[in-house]
């Protein structure tokens, strides 16, 4: 599947200009066990034309990359209280997967950059400003993505870096040649316009009482470059109507009996039910949400 480069995606080319400067490349942090082979093979895609940068997190003079790590992850989720323990980035991510994102040479950083990290120190060349961590599961060919962010989030508007977020999971999803990746973000979550754009959307579970969050959507996609598009270049179409059609249900994100119906509907049998990217993008949180089904 051929790709269209990014700058025939988006109005204005200068926007991207921070992904093909050299002080700003693509990182994998990885386990050599846990090397990808032929990364990049599954799509023809032109978009990430660094050099990787590769960090062993076995060894131990990479444990300052991962501290950064860390760090950026603990700023990013702090508020919501759920910053990932340091014996889970190990056990649960680094040892069965991998983490991707994209790094920033410490001399071209600001001020307010440094300010998100504690540990940083004068050697370290190479700093993570994103992070996208991904898991394989026993499904055949299922990845699951546990956590995604950027420095976006905790800098001022002018600084921030456009499409970071959406490009590290896309980064990784495509080194990876990943064809099937399931995840959870909560209902209200902005990451949700964000994460549905990866591929066809189809919701495992709308209400999630096994995790600290209820109110939480578990999603499997497979992946699909096209929707990347669509994501940058708003006005193509995303060609869901010809595959898909509304469904008698709708839901309202902040009303847990909604969830909870569309939940049961799911267990009996009634699905399997999609979301629609573009609607995403275009309703608020308060609104309710159609719900669709293959045709």
């Amino acid at each position: 599947m051929s790709i269209l480069p990014l700058d025939e995606l988006i109005d204005d080319a200068t926007k991207l200009e921070w992904l093909n400067t050299g002080d700003i490349k693509p990182y994998v942090f990885v386990r050599p066990d846990n090397k990808i082979k032929q990364p990049g093979s599954r799509f023809q895609l032109d978009w990430f034309k660094e050099d990787v940068i590769r960090k062993n997190p076995l060894k131990m003079a990479d444990v300052g990359f991962a501290n950064l790590i860390l760090e950026l992850e603990h700023k990013a989720f702090e508020k919501s209280e759920m910053p990932m323990p340091r014996w889970v980035f190990y056990d649960c991510a680094i040892m069965p997967g991998y983490v991707a994102g994209f790094a920033i040479r410490q001399s071209k950083m600001t001020d307010e950059m440094r300010s998100v990290y504690k540990s940083l120190t004068p050697e370290q060349e190479w700093v993570p400003i994103s992070l996208f961590i991904i898991i394989p599961t026993m499904a055949k060919k299922e990845w699951v993505a546990h956590n995604l962010c950027s420095i976006n989030s905790m800098i001022s508007k002018e600084n921030k870096y456009y499409g970071l977020g959406f490009l590290t999971k896309a980064f990784a999803l495509w080194y990876a040649n990943i064809e099937v990746c399931c995840g959870m973000t909560q209902w209200t979550s902005p990451a949700l316009r964000l994460h549905s754009h990866y591929g066809e959307f189809e919701i495992l579970t709308s209400y999630t009482p096994v995790h600290d969050y209820a109110e939480t959507l578990t999603y499997r996609l497979t992946v699909d470059p096209h929707y990347w598009e669509v994501f940058f270049k708003k006005s193509m179409s995303e060609n869901f109507e010809s595959r898909y059609k509304v469904s008698k249900v709708s839901v309202v994100r902040t009303q847990s009996e909604s969830l909870k119906l569309l939940q049961r509907l799911i267990e009996v049998g009634e699905g399997p039910f999609y979301l629609r990217p573009s609607e995403l993008r275009s309703t608020d949180t308060k609104d309710s949400l159609s719900i669709y089904l293959p045709r």
